[in-house]
């Protein structure tokens, strides 16, 4: 039972967001992105992380790829932890989790979420910063040094390595 004292103590806690998306690539090594309908650029397969309803940023990434591109594959491990400030928003904490290779039977089955989604494409590393500018684009690089690495999972802010 929440004492009438404790639910104003959390009602008057920061609010942040939380968003999880999955870093999947092809044999080549170029990563999978998303361009959505509801806002400029382009993204990673992901969303938010619906907390209220008891959803984890691992079950939020899965559950996000399924309905974006129709995939619902096991994620492998989580490859960065970015704070992101926002001006006009709470700042967000997205986690990014290892989609893994696809191979061509997979990419030929992706099928778009059409009421989000207008098209998708695979990009080399070099071109990455020409579709995500800013901290995505920066995260999505982290993720890959991670993996090419064999490195733990790198601590972000604003996309920026910090610790």
């Amino acid at each position: 039972m929440t004492t009438p004292d404790f639910a104003t103590y959390i009602a008057g806690l920061p609010r942040v967001l939380a968003g999880a998306a999955a870093l999947f690539r092809d044999a080549e090594g170029r990563v999978l992105l998303v361009e959505p309908n509801y806002r400029e650029g382009w993204a990673l397969p992901g969303g938010t992380v619906e907390s209220d309803d008891g959803e984890t940023p691992r079950q939020g990434a899965r559950r996000e790829t399924a309905e974006e591109i129709g995939l619902d594959v096991e994620l492998g491990r989580l490859l960065a932890v970015d704070w992101v400030h926002g001006a006009a928003r709470p700042p967000v904490v997205a986690y990014l989790y290892d989609g893994g290779v696809l191979a061509e039977d997979a990419l030929k089955s992706i099928r778009l979420q059409e009421d989000e989604l207008l098209s998708w494409r695979l990009v080399p590393r070099e071109e990455l910063a020409e579709y995500l500018p800013d901290a995505l684009g920066r995260r999505v690089l982290a993720g890959l040094d991670v993996l090419a690495e064999s490195s733990g999972t790198a601590e972000l802010e604003n996309g920026h390595r910090v610790g």
